[in-house]
């Protein structure tokens, strides 16, 4: 019999918009009003779209031009007592009726604005410009980084309490013309321009007292506009260069690409919060008076994996799915210990364990030092019972092994490690000594698989399971070889094993059952000493790794059937440590041939998010 559905069909909800992750992510530039005076290099204050000053700049000369917006249009109002541009540039120091607007070519004089008029006040302490600025108010506001006279960067930070300016922590890296948001007493400090003179994507956090380090924006900016607070910012424009029309979402922890302004521009004006706000001026290879407004919407389709629907703007039809061909690479935390051939596991790119590996050269000694990443920062926890290299390993931060390695340059031990959060405890040695093994499951059950014996450099196709107390041999993988990767987080019977030497370089691929390996898709690029992660035989990632006669930063995604290339990490290492699934993935530490220091102790993260898809009928 005929089902209903096969004959009526079924209802598809129809939307006037795609489907978002947030209201942030949902907002859109639109044009606003034009400024009166067109120019660049100056700032802006303002906690609306409808309450917002700008003020300084260039013209053809510098500008002491003050306009307010209303949200339609702009007016001008008193001017500043000295026309100046790139003063603190980039940064939000105050509302529309109380702010502060700080020094150029590297002076000292700083002027407050009470909502109607300029008045100069107390100086900084030290001359500087371009520097960033974060307050509510003019009696309350910190000022952090710029440049000083004869073309030093700054990385000093003085506080205001509404008569002087103090001293106090500088900023980890000293740079100018960074992207500004915040308070006096908590704020953020975005890219900007590092020495000698090149674009960074460094983010640090002020607290009040200190700064910290936070997860990079996904790439390099200076003179970049922004808005919002220090929990909820879009950074939008600047200039690498070229200039840009990159917007960037801050929810607090990460950073998300959301809708481009229309014309790529640096050094905006801006005002406004993360849910509307505004970017004015500029340059876009000469001043512009143009204003691009951001509005978020107020109710919007929350994005869920699997949805079906039919945009009717577009008049498309849309499907929701994880956008593996849009992952990305991010900067993380760097470790507390610089080394190489490092192991470790975890469940995500924000919750990574990292131990042993070779810190120091000629001969390298195996270390015990171990980390804990959460995301943001590393911690050293308890170190390793025994120093080890390039062990294998599987696990989480609270429940890992680290089986067998090498205890010496080339020589291979027995010994396995348990970890328990808290602790490592030495459990049953493995049968067959090894190094470069690779394994996954978890502590009640898993593998390793392959390897170098320890007395020579011949690769083995030995495997063995582990039940939670003991050691077993079962099938042997069909390809001896050393250096491989494996799917770390699928469970004993799914996973998947590939790469590596035979001696030469490998591309092969297996899949374990849980009983029999079964050879199946080569991968694009043979490599040995890869990271890698994944939860399954039909969902891993291959990336960075050793195709000599150099290291490589390509990333492989494994879907069951074939591999994928995706979007390439920053820096080609291989001997890494990593850990995660296929869409939060993270490598640690590794071994860069030729490069100065040869041991590392970036962190680099891989994130996939859900894409609306459109659907094609062919």
């Amino acid at each position: 019999m005929a089902k209903y559905s096969d004959i009526k069909g079924f209802t598809v909800q129809t939307l006037s918009s795609d489907t978002a992750a947030s209201a942030i992510s949902a907002g859109s530039f639109s044009s606003g009003g034009d400024l009166n005076s067109a120019r660049r290099g100056g700032n802006g204050a303002g906690v609306s779209l409808t309450a917002t000053i700008v003020y300084g700049g260039y013209t053809t000369t510098n500008s002491a031009n003050t306009e307010s917006y209303n949200g339609t249009s702009w007016t001008e109002v008193n001017d500043l007592n000295t026309a100046r541009n790139q003063a603190t540039q980039q940064g939000q120091g105050g509302t529309s009726t109380s702010a502060l607007y700080g020094t150029q070519s590297g002076g000292t004089n700083v002027e407050s604005w009470d909502g109607s008029s300029w008045s100069e006040i107390s100086e900084f302490n030290t001359a500087r410009y371009a520097h960033g600025m974060g307050g509510t108010s003019n009696t309350a506001s910190v000022v952090f980084g710029g440049e000083v006279p004869g073309a030093a960067f700054s990385a000093l930070t003085e506080t205001w309490n509404g008569s002087s300016w103090t001293e106090t922590s500088d900023l980890s890296t000293a740079r100018n013309s960074g992207s500004a948001v915040g308070i006096s007493t908590a704020a953020i400090y975005v890219g900007g321009q590092i020495p000698p003179n090149a674009a960074g994507n460094q983010v640090e956090s002020w607290n009040g007292s200190s700064w910290s380090e936070l997860s990079e924006i996904g790439y390099n900016v200076r003179n970049a506009g922004q808005f919002g607070t220090y929990t909820e910012a879009v950074i939008a424009g600047g200039l690498t260069p070229p200039y840009l029309a990159t917007v960037q979402y801050w929810d607090g922890s990460s950073w998300t690409e959301i809708a481009d302004i229309a014309t790529a521009r640096s050094s905006t004006m801006c005002g406004g919060a993360s849910t509307a706000g505004l970017i004015s001026g500029g340059n876009t290879g000469s001043n512009t008076a143009a204003t691009e407004e951001f509005d978020a919407p107020v109710a919007f389709n929350q994005i869920q994996e699997g949805q079906l629907y039919f945009n009717s703007t577009t008049n498309t039809f849309k499907e929701t799915v994880t956008d593996m061909p849009g992952g990305s690479w991010s900067s993380g935390g760097n470790m507390n210990t610089t080394r190489g051939s490092n192991s470790g596991f975890g469940a995500s790119k924000d919750s990574a364990l990292s131990g042993g590996g070779a810190e120091t050269s000629s001969p390298p000694p195996a270390g015990v030092n171990t980390e804990v990443y959460n995301g943001t920062t590393w911690t050293e926890v308890n170190n390793l019972t025994t120093g080890v290299q390039v062990a294998g390993n599987f696990g989480t931060v609270t429940a890992g092994i680290f089986a067998s390695g090498s205890g010496a340059p080339g020589a291979g031990i027995a010994n396995v490690q348990q970890w328990d959060g808290t602790n490592w405890t030495e459990v049953n040695d493995v049968n067959n000594a090894r190094r470069q093994s690779k394994g996954g499951g978890t502590t009640a059950a898993a593998l390793i698989a392959g390897g170098y014996a320890p007395a020579s450099s011949g690769v083995v196709n030995t495997v063995e399971s582990w039940n939670g107390s003991s050691w077993t041999e079962t099938t042997e993988i069909n390809t001896a070889r050393g250096a491989l990767s494996s799917s770390q987080q699928a469970p004993y019977t799914d996973l998947v094993i590939f790469s590596g030497q035979e001696p030469a370089n490998s591309a092969k691929t297996e899949i374990w059952n849980g009983s029999s390996w079964t050879e199946t898709t080569d991968m694009n690029t043979a490599r040995n000493n890869a990271g890698s992660s994944g939860t399954s035989s039909t969902s891993a990632l291959a990336f960075f790794g050793q195709p000599p006669p150099s290291q490589t930063s390509i990333t492989e995604f494994w879907n069951g059937t074939s591999w994928t290339e995706l979007a390439d990490g920053s820096t080609p290492r291989a001997y890494v440590a990593s850990a995660g699934s296929a869409t939060s993935a993270q490598i640690n530490g590794g071994e860069k041939s030729g490069a100065s220091p040869y041991y590392r102790n970036e962190t680099e993260e891989f994130s996939v998010s859900l894409g609306n898809k459109t659907i094609t009928s062919s």
